[in-house]
This record gives structure tokens, C-alpha cells and sequence, in this order.
């Protein structure tokens, strides 16, 4: 279940706090695309919610602190939405490409590819947050 401790308005933060268990990444992806459609980003919702699926669903499965709960903050910043996902864990996620035809491991290469910069930061007390940048304006063709 989900907690809202800031309301949403364009360009947030909206910061929301999530149970440890694998329906919370539903319940988030559903709130990230009304938050985006509300902010007139309809057009990066499926990244957007593909980027914050694996990010939560990583601290769903290996962040899981007995009474923590999981934070996700949505954020506007100039050209581009910021996703975090804070959990208690110190536990900091690494990406690895799996072998070719392997069933996981394929989360965070995602969100490497569907994200401009990803990364993970200390936070103020327990923990870490996993970020990532997503465009929100079209990129400039390079040709």
C-alpha cells in the first residue's frame, strides 16, 4: 500500500512510500503514469514506468529491511524527469550483462538504456537512493 506525503503538482517531487512487497510496483508504475499524464508527459510513460518497475522491484527482492518501508520520489527537472527509489539497505545494486538467453539479471542494462544517467547516492540516514534521468523533450537529431 502507498502513503503520499507530498501531493502531486507539475513538476512534484511527489514522494510516495511503499510496503516491501512485489504489489507496491504495480501500485507505483499506475500512480508514476497518472503523475505524467497529469504533467502533460504522456509520450515517456512506458520508459518512465519501466525504469521505476526495475529500480523498485530490485528493492523489493534485495533491499528488504524488516519494518522499512520504500520511498519513490518523482521530480520535473529542466528537460528531464528524475525517478528515485530510496530503501535502508546499504546493499548497492550492480550492473552486469546476464548471458545471452539468460531469464534475469536484464534490469538495470535496461534502465542504463532507457535513462540518459542513472546512479546511486547516499541519503541522509539508512540506506541508499537509485536515481535515473529521463528526457523529457526530444533529443536533437545528431545528422
Amino acid at each position: 500500500m502507498k502513503q503520499t506525503t507530498t501531493a502531486p503538482h507539475r513538476g512534484g517531487p511527489v514522494i510516495l512510500r511503499w510496503t516491501q512487497g512485489a504489489k507496491s510496483v504495480s501500485l507505483a508504475r499506475r500512480t508514476l503514469r497518472e503523475t505524467l499524464h497529469d504533467w502533460g508527459l504522456s509520450g515517456i510513460e512506458d520508459s518512465a514506468a519501466l525504469v521505476l518497475s526495475e529500480l523498485l522491484t530490485n528493492a523489493v527482492r534485495h533491499a528488504r529491511t524488516p519494518g522499512r518501508e520504500i520511498e519513490t520520489r518523482f521530480l520535473l527537472l529542466p528537460g528531464r524527469l528524475r525517478i528515485e527509489v530510496h530503501d535502508s539497505s546499504e546493499q548497492r545494486p550492480l550492473m552486469a550483462l546476464p548471458e545471452t538467453g539468460a531469464v534475469g539479471g536484464w534490469g538495470l542494462p535496461l534502465v542504463d538504456t532507457l535513462s540518459e544517467v542513472w546512479g546511486v547516492s547516499d541519503r541522509q540516514g539508512p540506506g541508499k537512493l537509485v536515481w535515473a534521468h529521463l528526457a523529457t523533450e526530444p533529443v536533437a537529431d545528431p545528422s
